[in-house]
Protein backbone atom coordinates (compact mmCIF):
# COMPACT_ATOMS: atom_id res chain seq x y z
CA UNK A 1 0.00 0.00 0.00
CA UNK A 2 1.69 3.57 -1.08
CA UNK A 3 2.23 5.97 1.93
CA UNK A 4 -0.68 8.39 1.19
CA UNK A 5 -2.83 5.83 0.81
CA UNK A 6 -2.04 4.38 3.95
CA UNK A 7 -1.99 7.37 5.74
CA UNK A 8 -5.95 8.27 4.26
CA UNK A 9 -6.94 5.14 5.53
CA UNK A 10 -5.35 4.87 8.80
CA UNK A 11 -6.70 8.37 9.50
CA UNK A 12 -9.96 7.56 8.63
CA UNK A 13 -10.57 4.71 10.50
CA UNK A 14 -9.02 6.07 13.63
CA UNK A 15 -11.57 8.80 13.33
CA UNK A 16 -14.71 6.52 13.21
CA UNK A 17 -13.62 4.49 15.52
CA UNK A 18 -13.09 7.78 17.86
CA UNK A 19 -16.75 8.48 16.68
CA UNK A 20 -17.72 4.67 17.42
CA UNK A 21 -16.26 4.78 20.94
CA UNK A 22 -20.31 6.28 21.77
CA UNK A 23 -21.81 2.91 21.35
CA UNK A 24 -20.51 2.05 25.29
CA UNK A 25 -22.45 5.48 26.44
CA UNK A 26 -25.86 4.54 26.79
CA UNK A 27 -25.26 0.94 28.12
CA UNK A 28 -23.27 2.80 30.94
CA UNK A 29 -26.11 4.86 31.27
CA UNK A 30 -28.47 2.15 31.95
CA UNK A 31 -25.93 0.11 34.04
CA UNK A 32 -26.43 2.90 36.16
CA UNK A 33 -30.07 3.22 36.20
CA UNK A 34 -30.16 -0.78 37.10
CA UNK A 35 -27.06 -0.77 38.90
CA UNK A 36 -26.04 -4.49 37.80
CA UNK A 37 -22.72 -4.45 38.28
CA UNK A 38 -21.06 -4.14 34.91
CA UNK A 39 -20.18 -0.54 35.02
CA UNK A 40 -16.34 -1.27 35.05
CA UNK A 41 -16.39 -3.42 32.09
CA UNK A 42 -18.06 -0.82 29.84
CA UNK A 43 -16.04 2.17 31.04
CA UNK A 44 -12.72 -0.45 29.84
CA UNK A 45 -14.62 -1.43 26.72
CA UNK A 46 -15.00 2.94 25.67
CA UNK A 47 -11.48 3.31 26.75
CA UNK A 48 -9.95 0.65 24.73
CA UNK A 49 -11.64 2.43 21.77
CA UNK A 50 -11.09 5.86 22.21
CA UNK A 51 -7.47 5.14 22.79
CA UNK A 52 -7.37 2.36 19.71
CA UNK A 53 -8.88 5.54 17.50
CA UNK A 54 -6.84 8.12 19.34
CA UNK A 55 -3.49 5.95 18.40
CA UNK A 56 -4.69 6.10 14.45
CA UNK A 57 -6.05 9.12 13.68
CA UNK A 58 -3.27 11.52 16.43
CA UNK A 59 -0.02 11.04 13.91
CA UNK A 60 -2.12 12.28 10.65
CA UNK A 61 -4.62 14.68 12.95
CA UNK A 62 -3.61 17.89 11.04
CA UNK A 63 -3.60 16.52 7.09
CA UNK A 64 -6.77 17.03 5.30
CA UNK A 65 -7.88 13.64 3.07
CA UNK A 66 -9.63 13.23 0.28
CA UNK A 67 -10.40 10.04 -0.48
CA UNK A 68 -11.34 8.50 -3.43
CA UNK A 69 -14.01 5.22 -4.36
CA UNK A 70 -11.57 2.39 -4.05
CA UNK A 71 -10.68 4.37 -0.84
CA UNK A 72 -13.94 3.36 0.16
CA UNK A 73 -14.01 -0.18 -0.51
CA UNK A 74 -10.84 -0.58 2.02
CA UNK A 75 -11.89 1.71 4.70
CA UNK A 76 -15.28 0.02 4.84
CA UNK A 77 -13.97 -3.34 5.57
CA UNK A 78 -11.40 -2.38 7.65
CA UNK A 79 -14.40 -0.24 9.62
CA UNK A 80 -15.98 -3.09 10.06
CA UNK A 81 -13.78 -5.30 10.61
CA UNK A 82 -12.39 -3.15 13.70
CA UNK A 83 -15.82 -2.61 14.57
CA UNK A 84 -16.33 -6.39 15.15
CA UNK A 85 -13.57 -6.69 17.41
CA UNK A 86 -14.48 -3.50 19.28
CA UNK A 87 -18.23 -4.56 20.23
CA UNK A 88 -17.01 -7.84 21.10
CA UNK A 89 -14.93 -6.45 24.03
CA UNK A 90 -17.72 -6.26 26.02
CA UNK A 91 -19.13 -9.83 25.57
CA UNK A 92 -15.70 -10.69 26.92
CA UNK A 93 -15.19 -9.20 29.39
CA UNK A 94 -18.78 -10.07 30.96
CA UNK A 95 -19.77 -13.38 30.09
CA UNK A 96 -15.85 -14.66 29.71
CA UNK A 97 -17.24 -16.37 26.72
CA UNK A 98 -14.38 -17.11 24.29
CA UNK A 99 -12.96 -15.06 21.95
CA UNK A 100 -14.93 -16.69 18.91
CA UNK A 101 -18.23 -16.92 20.46
CA UNK A 102 -17.74 -13.35 21.85
CA UNK A 103 -16.73 -11.82 17.78
CA UNK A 104 -19.58 -14.28 16.86
CA UNK A 105 -22.18 -12.30 18.78
CA UNK A 106 -20.44 -8.92 17.85
CA UNK A 107 -21.08 -9.58 14.69
CA UNK A 108 -24.59 -10.81 14.34
CA UNK A 109 -25.67 -7.72 16.26
CA UNK A 110 -23.68 -5.17 14.11
CA UNK A 111 -24.19 -6.73 11.11
CA UNK A 112 -28.34 -7.02 12.15
CA UNK A 113 -28.14 -10.87 11.35
CA UNK A 114 -29.51 -12.24 15.22
CA UNK A 115 -27.72 -15.28 14.88
CA UNK A 116 -27.08 -16.29 18.98
CA UNK A 117 -24.44 -18.02 20.93
CA UNK A 118 -26.07 -17.23 23.72
CA UNK A 119 -28.44 -18.69 26.05
CA UNK A 120 -30.00 -17.49 29.90
CA UNK A 121 -30.92 -14.03 28.13
CA UNK A 122 -33.24 -13.69 31.05
CA UNK A 123 -30.97 -13.36 33.88
CA UNK A 124 -28.41 -11.47 32.26
CA UNK A 125 -27.16 -7.58 33.10
CA UNK A 126 -29.67 -5.32 31.58
CA UNK A 127 -27.23 -3.03 30.46
CA UNK A 128 -25.40 -6.11 28.16
CA UNK A 129 -28.73 -6.90 27.11
CA UNK A 130 -29.75 -3.47 26.03
CA UNK A 131 -25.91 -3.23 24.47
CA UNK A 132 -26.85 -6.40 22.09
CA UNK A 133 -30.08 -4.74 20.83
CA UNK A 134 -27.95 -1.08 20.64
CA UNK A 135 -25.40 -3.03 18.21
CA UNK A 136 -27.92 -4.01 15.55
CA UNK A 137 -29.49 -0.54 15.73
CA UNK A 138 -26.21 1.61 14.98
CA UNK A 139 -25.29 -1.50 12.28
CA UNK A 140 -28.59 -1.76 10.70
CA UNK A 141 -28.46 2.62 9.21
CA UNK A 142 -27.53 4.43 12.54
CA UNK A 143 -23.55 4.55 12.88
CA UNK A 144 -22.17 4.51 9.28
CA UNK A 145 -24.84 7.15 8.38
CA UNK A 146 -24.15 9.54 10.98
CA UNK A 147 -20.53 8.85 10.50
CA UNK A 148 -21.23 9.85 6.89
CA UNK A 149 -23.10 13.18 8.32
CA UNK A 150 -20.03 14.39 10.29
CA UNK A 151 -17.47 13.20 7.63
CA UNK A 152 -16.86 16.49 6.05
CA UNK A 153 -16.22 18.26 9.73
CA UNK A 154 -13.50 15.60 10.41
CA UNK A 155 -11.77 16.85 7.09
CA UNK A 156 -12.72 13.47 4.93
CA UNK A 157 -14.43 13.06 1.95
CA UNK A 158 -17.48 10.76 2.74
CA UNK A 159 -19.05 9.93 -0.63
CA UNK A 160 -16.60 6.95 -1.57
CA UNK A 161 -18.03 5.68 2.08
CA UNK A 162 -21.14 6.59 1.18
CA UNK A 163 -21.09 4.24 -1.84
CA UNK A 164 -19.02 2.32 -0.56
CA UNK A 165 -21.64 0.94 2.25
CA UNK A 166 -25.12 2.06 1.47
CA UNK A 167 -26.95 -1.12 0.18
CA UNK A 168 -28.51 -1.71 -2.45
CA UNK A 169 -28.40 -0.87 -6.28
CA UNK A 170 -28.83 3.01 -6.78
CA UNK A 171 -25.56 4.11 -4.81
CA UNK A 172 -25.65 7.30 -6.69
CA UNK A 173 -29.10 8.52 -5.33
CA UNK A 174 -29.14 11.37 -2.48
CA UNK A 175 -32.09 12.85 -1.14
CA UNK A 176 -30.22 16.20 -0.69
CA UNK A 177 -27.46 18.16 -3.00
CA UNK A 178 -25.47 17.76 -0.17
CA UNK A 179 -24.24 14.12 1.30
CA UNK A 180 -23.81 15.38 4.68
CA UNK A 181 -27.52 16.52 4.38
CA UNK A 182 -28.53 13.13 3.13
CA UNK A 183 -26.63 11.32 5.89
CA UNK A 184 -28.57 13.38 8.37
CA UNK A 185 -31.87 13.34 6.75
CA UNK A 186 -31.83 9.50 6.81
CA UNK A 187 -30.56 9.48 10.13
CA UNK A 188 -33.40 11.56 11.65
CA UNK A 189 -36.03 9.15 9.65
CA UNK A 190 -34.62 6.04 11.28
CA UNK A 191 -34.69 7.84 14.79
CA UNK A 192 -37.98 9.03 14.03
CA UNK A 193 -39.12 5.85 12.73
CA UNK A 194 -37.75 3.91 15.89
CA UNK A 195 -39.35 6.73 18.72
CA UNK A 196 -42.48 5.60 16.84
CA UNK A 197 -41.51 1.86 17.42
CA UNK A 198 -40.65 2.02 20.80
CA UNK A 199 -44.09 4.42 21.64
CA UNK A 200 -45.85 1.39 20.16
CA UNK A 201 -44.64 -1.28 21.93
CA UNK A 202 -44.53 0.49 25.35
CA UNK A 203 -48.24 1.35 25.15
CA UNK A 204 -49.35 -1.83 24.00
CA UNK A 205 -48.07 -3.53 27.26
CA UNK A 206 -44.52 -3.95 27.42
CA UNK A 207 -41.87 -2.39 29.41
CA UNK A 208 -40.35 1.51 28.75
CA UNK A 209 -37.08 -0.72 28.88
CA UNK A 210 -38.54 -3.79 26.74
CA UNK A 211 -40.29 -1.21 24.34
CA UNK A 212 -36.96 0.93 23.48
CA UNK A 213 -35.02 -2.57 23.23
CA UNK A 214 -37.09 -4.62 21.11
CA UNK A 215 -37.65 -0.76 18.65
CA UNK A 216 -33.95 -1.01 17.83
CA UNK A 217 -33.91 -4.37 16.79
CA UNK A 218 -37.13 -4.16 15.05
CA UNK A 219 -36.60 -0.96 12.84
CA UNK A 220 -33.11 -2.27 12.49
CA UNK A 221 -34.14 -5.55 11.26
CA UNK A 222 -31.83 -7.08 13.65
CA UNK A 223 -34.01 -9.74 15.63
CA UNK A 224 -32.66 -9.66 18.91
CA UNK A 225 -34.29 -10.17 22.12
CA UNK A 226 -33.99 -9.51 26.01
CA UNK A 227 -35.41 -12.71 26.42
CA UNK A 228 -34.78 -16.43 25.17
CA UNK A 229 -38.61 -16.62 24.20
CA UNK A 230 -38.09 -13.77 21.46
CA UNK A 231 -41.63 -11.84 21.25
CA UNK A 232 -43.31 -14.91 22.58
CA UNK A 233 -42.19 -13.95 25.62
CA UNK A 234 -44.80 -11.32 25.44
CA UNK A 235 -47.70 -13.23 23.97
CA UNK A 236 -49.61 -10.18 22.90
CA UNK A 237 -51.44 -10.37 19.07
CA UNK A 238 -50.93 -6.44 19.28
CA UNK A 239 -47.42 -6.47 19.86
CA UNK A 240 -47.10 -9.17 16.94
CA UNK A 241 -49.01 -6.78 14.32
CA UNK A 242 -46.66 -3.80 15.78
CA UNK A 243 -43.47 -5.29 14.80
CA UNK A 244 -44.94 -6.68 11.62
CA UNK A 245 -45.90 -3.09 10.83
CA UNK A 246 -42.25 -1.88 11.23
CA UNK A 247 -40.41 -4.53 10.31
CA UNK A 248 -42.05 -3.98 6.82
CA UNK A 249 -41.04 0.17 7.19
CA UNK A 250 -37.06 -1.13 7.83
CA UNK A 251 -37.15 -2.75 4.93
CA UNK A 252 -38.54 -0.47 2.69
CA UNK A 253 -36.44 2.05 0.74
CA UNK A 254 -35.60 5.12 2.80
CA UNK A 255 -36.07 7.35 0.33
CA UNK A 256 -39.55 6.31 -0.22
CA UNK A 257 -40.34 7.39 3.54
CA UNK A 258 -38.55 10.63 2.72
CA UNK A 259 -40.88 11.57 -0.64
CA UNK A 260 -44.14 9.64 1.81
CA UNK A 261 -42.85 12.02 4.37
CA UNK A 262 -42.18 15.33 2.41
CA UNK A 263 -45.56 15.09 0.16
CA UNK A 264 -47.63 13.87 3.18
CA UNK A 265 -49.23 11.52 1.29
CA UNK A 266 -48.47 7.31 1.45
CA UNK A 267 -49.13 7.32 -2.77
CA UNK A 268 -45.19 7.20 -2.96
CA UNK A 269 -45.52 3.51 -1.78
CA UNK A 270 -47.82 2.30 -3.95
CA UNK A 271 -46.11 4.10 -7.26
CA UNK A 272 -42.80 2.11 -6.25
CA UNK A 273 -42.13 -1.17 -8.59
CA UNK A 274 -39.70 -2.51 -5.84
CA UNK A 275 -41.96 -1.40 -2.82
CA UNK A 276 -45.05 -3.06 -5.01
CA UNK A 277 -42.89 -6.39 -5.90
CA UNK A 278 -41.53 -7.15 -2.21
CA UNK A 279 -45.39 -6.37 -0.85
CA UNK A 280 -46.95 -8.85 -3.26
CA UNK A 281 -43.88 -11.27 -2.68
CA UNK A 282 -44.81 -10.85 0.74
CA UNK A 283 -48.58 -11.41 0.60
CA UNK A 284 -48.07 -14.26 -1.65
CA UNK A 285 -46.01 -15.49 0.47
CA UNK A 286 -48.23 -15.59 3.50
CA UNK A 287 -51.17 -16.67 1.59
CA UNK A 288 -48.75 -19.96 0.03
CA UNK A 289 -47.54 -20.67 3.64
CA UNK A 290 -51.37 -20.39 5.28
CA UNK A 291 -53.41 -22.37 2.66
CA UNK A 292 -50.67 -25.25 2.59
CA UNK A 293 -50.77 -25.37 6.35
CA UNK A 294 -54.62 -25.51 6.11
CA UNK A 295 -54.45 -28.23 3.96
CA UNK A 296 -52.87 -30.66 6.03
CA UNK A 297 -55.12 -29.39 9.16
CA UNK A 298 -51.86 -28.27 10.79
CA UNK A 299 -53.37 -25.10 12.18
CA UNK A 300 -56.38 -25.04 14.12
CA UNK A 301 -57.48 -21.63 15.16
CA UNK A 302 -57.50 -19.01 12.14
CA UNK A 303 -57.19 -15.37 13.46
CA UNK A 304 -54.04 -16.67 15.86
CA UNK A 305 -52.55 -18.97 12.45
CA UNK A 306 -52.81 -16.21 10.15
CA UNK A 307 -51.31 -13.74 12.46
CA UNK A 308 -48.21 -16.08 12.93
CA UNK A 309 -48.09 -17.35 9.49
CA UNK A 310 -47.57 -13.23 8.18
CA UNK A 311 -45.42 -12.66 11.15
CA UNK A 312 -43.02 -15.43 10.34
CA UNK A 313 -43.35 -14.31 7.01
CA UNK A 314 -42.56 -10.86 7.28
CA UNK A 315 -39.84 -12.02 10.04
CA UNK A 316 -38.05 -13.51 7.57
CA UNK A 317 -37.97 -11.73 4.43
CA UNK A 318 -36.96 -8.25 6.09
CA UNK A 319 -34.12 -11.13 7.86
CA UNK A 320 -35.37 -9.63 11.56
CA UNK A 321 -35.39 -13.13 12.64
CA UNK A 322 -38.17 -12.83 15.66
CA UNK A 323 -40.22 -16.08 16.36
CA UNK A 324 -43.28 -16.58 17.91
CA UNK A 325 -43.20 -20.53 16.66
CA UNK A 326 -40.95 -22.52 15.67
CA UNK A 327 -41.37 -22.83 12.03
CA UNK A 328 -38.51 -25.88 11.66
CA UNK A 329 -41.40 -28.10 12.73
CA UNK A 330 -44.02 -27.08 10.05
CA UNK A 331 -44.54 -29.30 7.69
CA UNK A 332 -43.85 -30.24 3.76
CA UNK A 333 -41.35 -27.57 2.40
CA UNK A 334 -42.40 -24.93 4.10
CA UNK A 335 -39.26 -24.49 6.50
CA UNK A 336 -36.96 -24.27 3.30
CA UNK A 337 -39.78 -21.92 1.40
CA UNK A 338 -38.87 -19.56 4.26
CA UNK A 339 -35.27 -19.95 4.20
CA UNK A 340 -35.65 -18.99 0.46
CA UNK A 341 -37.41 -16.14 1.06
CA UNK A 342 -35.10 -14.69 2.61
CA UNK A 343 -32.33 -14.68 -0.33
CA UNK A 344 -35.07 -12.31 -1.94
CA UNK A 345 -34.42 -9.46 1.97
CA UNK A 346 -36.11 -6.19 1.53
CA UNK A 347 -35.69 -3.02 -0.52
CA UNK A 348 -32.42 -1.61 -1.52
CA UNK A 349 -31.62 1.78 0.86
CA UNK A 350 -33.47 -0.52 3.79
CA UNK A 351 -31.78 -2.26 6.79
CA UNK A 352 -32.98 -5.87 5.45
CA UNK A 353 -30.86 -8.06 4.46
CA UNK A 354 -30.73 -10.44 1.42
CA UNK A 355 -29.64 -9.68 -2.08
CA UNK A 356 -32.33 -6.95 -2.09
CA UNK A 357 -35.70 -6.84 -4.24
CA UNK A 358 -34.68 -4.19 -6.13
CA UNK A 359 -31.86 -6.81 -8.17
CA UNK A 360 -34.71 -9.26 -8.58
CA UNK A 361 -36.79 -6.83 -10.07
CA UNK A 362 -34.16 -5.94 -12.93
CA UNK A 363 -33.26 -9.45 -13.07
CA UNK A 364 -36.76 -10.49 -14.04
CA UNK A 365 -37.12 -7.32 -16.60
CA UNK A 366 -33.63 -8.64 -18.29
CA UNK A 367 -35.61 -11.81 -18.62
CA UNK A 368 -38.87 -10.05 -19.85
CA UNK A 369 -36.34 -8.31 -22.57
CA UNK A 370 -34.89 -11.16 -23.39
CA UNK A 371 -37.95 -12.88 -24.55
CA UNK A 372 -39.13 -9.99 -26.46
CA UNK A 373 -35.72 -9.86 -28.29
CA UNK A 374 -36.06 -13.70 -29.26
CA UNK A 375 -39.61 -12.95 -30.94
CA UNK A 376 -38.53 -9.16 -32.33
CA UNK A 377 -34.68 -9.59 -33.08
CA UNK A 378 -34.74 -6.16 -34.49
CA UNK A 379 -36.23 -4.55 -31.98
CA UNK A 380 -34.53 -2.27 -29.45
CA UNK A 381 -36.10 -2.79 -25.98
CA UNK A 382 -34.95 -0.68 -22.86
CA UNK A 383 -35.47 -1.62 -19.38
CA UNK A 384 -37.32 1.45 -17.07
CA UNK A 385 -37.80 1.54 -13.73
CA UNK A 386 -40.81 2.91 -12.39
CA UNK A 387 -42.08 3.45 -15.98
CA UNK A 388 -39.92 6.05 -16.84
CA UNK A 389 -36.64 5.69 -15.81
CA UNK A 390 -34.09 4.68 -17.98
CA UNK A 391 -32.05 1.90 -16.17
CA UNK A 392 -28.20 2.56 -17.18
CA UNK A 393 -26.08 -0.19 -18.42
CA UNK A 394 -23.84 0.05 -16.20
CA UNK A 395 -26.34 -0.83 -13.56
CA UNK A 396 -27.30 -3.99 -15.65
CA UNK A 397 -24.47 -5.22 -15.66
CA UNK A 398 -23.41 -4.80 -12.00
CA UNK A 399 -26.49 -6.64 -10.99
CA UNK A 400 -25.12 -9.81 -13.13
CA UNK A 401 -21.70 -9.44 -11.59
CA UNK A 402 -23.74 -8.95 -7.85
CA UNK A 403 -25.64 -12.24 -7.92
CA UNK A 404 -22.60 -13.86 -10.20
CA UNK A 405 -20.03 -13.23 -6.93
CA UNK A 406 -22.91 -13.87 -4.72
CA UNK A 407 -24.12 -17.58 -5.76
CA UNK A 408 -19.73 -18.03 -5.91
CA UNK A 409 -19.67 -17.17 -2.34
CA UNK A 410 -22.66 -18.77 -1.17
CA UNK A 411 -21.16 -22.30 -2.78
CA UNK A 412 -17.54 -22.04 -1.43
CA UNK A 413 -18.63 -21.01 2.19
CA UNK A 414 -21.26 -24.28 2.38
CA UNK A 415 -18.76 -26.25 0.95
CA UNK A 416 -16.59 -25.20 4.04
CA UNK A 417 -19.14 -25.49 6.42
CA UNK A 418 -20.02 -28.99 5.04
CA UNK A 419 -15.55 -29.70 5.19
CA UNK A 420 -15.93 -28.91 8.70
CA UNK A 421 -18.30 -31.79 9.60
CA UNK A 422 -21.33 -29.83 9.16
CA UNK A 423 -24.54 -31.95 8.12
CA UNK A 424 -25.87 -30.64 4.47
CA UNK A 425 -29.52 -29.25 5.50
CA UNK A 426 -27.80 -27.50 8.67
CA UNK A 427 -24.73 -26.17 6.68
CA UNK A 428 -26.57 -24.63 3.84
CA UNK A 429 -29.71 -22.93 6.06
CA UNK A 430 -26.22 -21.70 8.49
CA UNK A 431 -24.61 -19.88 5.50
CA UNK A 432 -28.44 -18.87 4.06
CA UNK A 433 -28.94 -16.95 7.05
CA UNK A 434 -25.82 -15.42 8.03
CA UNK A 435 -25.45 -14.10 4.65
CA UNK A 436 -28.65 -13.07 4.46
CA UNK A 437 -27.98 -11.84 7.41
CA UNK A 438 -31.50 -13.55 8.63
CA UNK A 439 -31.08 -15.50 12.17
CA UNK A 440 -32.54 -18.40 12.63
CA UNK A 441 -31.81 -21.15 10.33
CA UNK A 442 -32.35 -25.25 10.50
CA UNK A 443 -31.42 -28.00 11.92
CA UNK A 444 -28.74 -27.53 14.73
CA UNK A 445 -28.94 -23.88 14.01
CA UNK A 446 -33.00 -23.86 14.66
CA UNK A 447 -32.85 -21.51 17.82
CA UNK A 448 -28.32 -21.08 18.47
CA UNK A 449 -25.56 -21.21 16.71
CA UNK A 450 -23.97 -22.65 20.39
CA UNK A 451 -23.44 -26.07 18.81
CA UNK A 452 -20.93 -25.60 16.08
CA UNK A 453 -17.26 -26.06 16.71
CA UNK A 454 -15.18 -22.88 16.61
CA UNK A 455 -14.21 -23.29 12.42
CA UNK A 456 -17.89 -23.26 11.51
CA UNK A 457 -18.56 -20.51 13.64
CA UNK A 458 -15.47 -18.36 11.93
CA UNK A 459 -17.28 -19.46 8.53
CA UNK A 460 -20.25 -17.80 9.91
CA UNK A 461 -19.02 -14.83 10.82
CA UNK A 462 -17.57 -14.35 7.12
CA UNK A 463 -20.83 -15.10 5.69
CA UNK A 464 -22.35 -12.11 8.40
CA UNK A 465 -19.65 -9.52 7.04
CA UNK A 466 -19.68 -10.62 3.64
CA UNK A 467 -23.35 -10.56 3.49
CA UNK A 468 -23.96 -6.83 5.02
CA UNK A 469 -21.21 -5.85 3.04
CA UNK A 470 -22.77 -7.36 -0.13
CA UNK A 471 -20.04 -9.56 -1.75
CA UNK A 472 -17.84 -6.56 -4.19
CA UNK A 473 -16.75 -4.68 -1.46
CA UNK A 474 -14.66 -7.81 0.04
CA UNK A 475 -14.19 -9.20 -3.10
CA UNK A 476 -12.81 -6.25 -4.96
CA UNK A 477 -10.24 -5.79 -2.04
CA UNK A 478 -8.71 -9.62 -3.60
CA UNK A 479 -8.02 -8.55 -6.32
CA UNK A 480 -4.50 -7.81 -7.76
CA UNK A 481 -5.44 -4.90 -10.11
CA UNK A 482 -6.86 -2.79 -6.86
CA UNK A 483 -3.38 -2.99 -5.18
CA UNK A 484 -1.29 -2.09 -8.43
CA UNK A 485 -2.85 1.56 -8.48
Amino acid sequence: MKLKRFRKVTKTVGSLCLLFSVIFIPPIIVSLIYNDGVLPEFFDSLLLTFALGLILWLPFRTKRVELYRRDGFLIIVLVWLALSFISSIPFDLILHTSVIDSLFEAVSGVTTTGATVLSGLDDMPPSLLFYRQELQWFGGMGLIVLAVAVIPQLGIGGMSIYKAEVPGVMKEEKLTPRLSQTASLLWKMYLGITIACATAYWLAGMSLYDAISHSLATVSTGGFSTHDQSLNYFHSPLIQLIAITFMLLGAINFSIHFMVLKNKTPKFYFKDEEVLLFLGVVMLAIATIFFTLQTVNYFHYIFKDLLDTAFTVVSMITSTGFVTVDYSYWPLFIPFFLILIGFVGGCGGSTAGGMKVMRILILIKLVKREMYRLLHPKGVFHIRLNGHNKIASRTLQSVFGFFALYVGSFVVLLLLMMADGVDQVTAFSAIATCMNNMGPGLGDVTSSFAGLDDPAKIISVASMLLGRLEVVSVLVLLSPEYWRA
